[in-house]
């Protein structure tokens, strides 16, 4: 019992410190308008990550694309790890480091959003991918641990969850995302 009332202590210890980090919470806010500005124009949002964070993309795209609280019309957002055929081909014929960077070059556009989440920031198929996207003009927000690892140079907006601890950060970053999510919901259809 202790060892679970630990976890469970560890993972506040971490959203307590969220909740103190103002420069993080702006950046949170930030995020919110500039994704529903994207909506507004016509524009998607693109999710990327591996193993859990994979996992969080997708549950953050179907948000957008389902619903979150209320009835309405579905926004375009996309996890990009989900057509396995393309992902196993791309990884298998040219790298696993260019599985995300190619799609992005296809179907991405000027004014679009590409998040993506890194614990460690330092994925290199995202690395890669927000480099295109970079070119082609879209907003990159990457969701990371404390120190950013190298998407901090490479992230418009940076959402570095205050923790080392891979399990900690996953459970701010689906927190975090769910806030967004709600947030640009009630923002964008009012």
């Amino acid at each position: 019992m202790n060892q679970i009332k630990d976890i469970v202590q560890a993972s506040i210890a971490v959203k307590q410190d969220v909740l103190k980090d103002e420069t993080l919470l702006k950046t949170v806010a930030d995020c919110v308008a500039v994704i529903i500005t994207a909506f507004k124009n016509g524009n998607k949002v693109l999710f990327c990550g591996n193993g859990g964070s994979a996992a969080d993309s997708q549950h953050l795209a179907a948000e957008f694309s389902g619903r979150f609280y209320t009835d309405r019309d579905a926004l375009p957002a996309e996890a990009l790890h989900c057509n396995s055929s393309y992902l196993t081909a791309v990884a298998n014929d040219y790298s696993y480091d260019v599985i995300y960077s190619r799609l992005v070059k296809g179907i991405g556009n000027k004014g679009d959003v590409l998040i993506g989440l890194s614990t460690s920031g330092n994925s290199k198929n995202i690395l890669n991918a927000f480099a295109v996207a970079k070119e082609k003009g879209m907003i990159t927000i990457g969701f990371t641990g404390a120190t950013g690892g190298k998407m901090k140079d490479q992230s418009d907006y940076l959402i570095n969850v205050p923790s080392a601890d891979t399990p900690r950060i996953q459970e701010s970053h689906i927190m975090l995302g769910h806030i967004i999510c709600q947030l640009v919901e009630a923002g964008y259809f009012g």
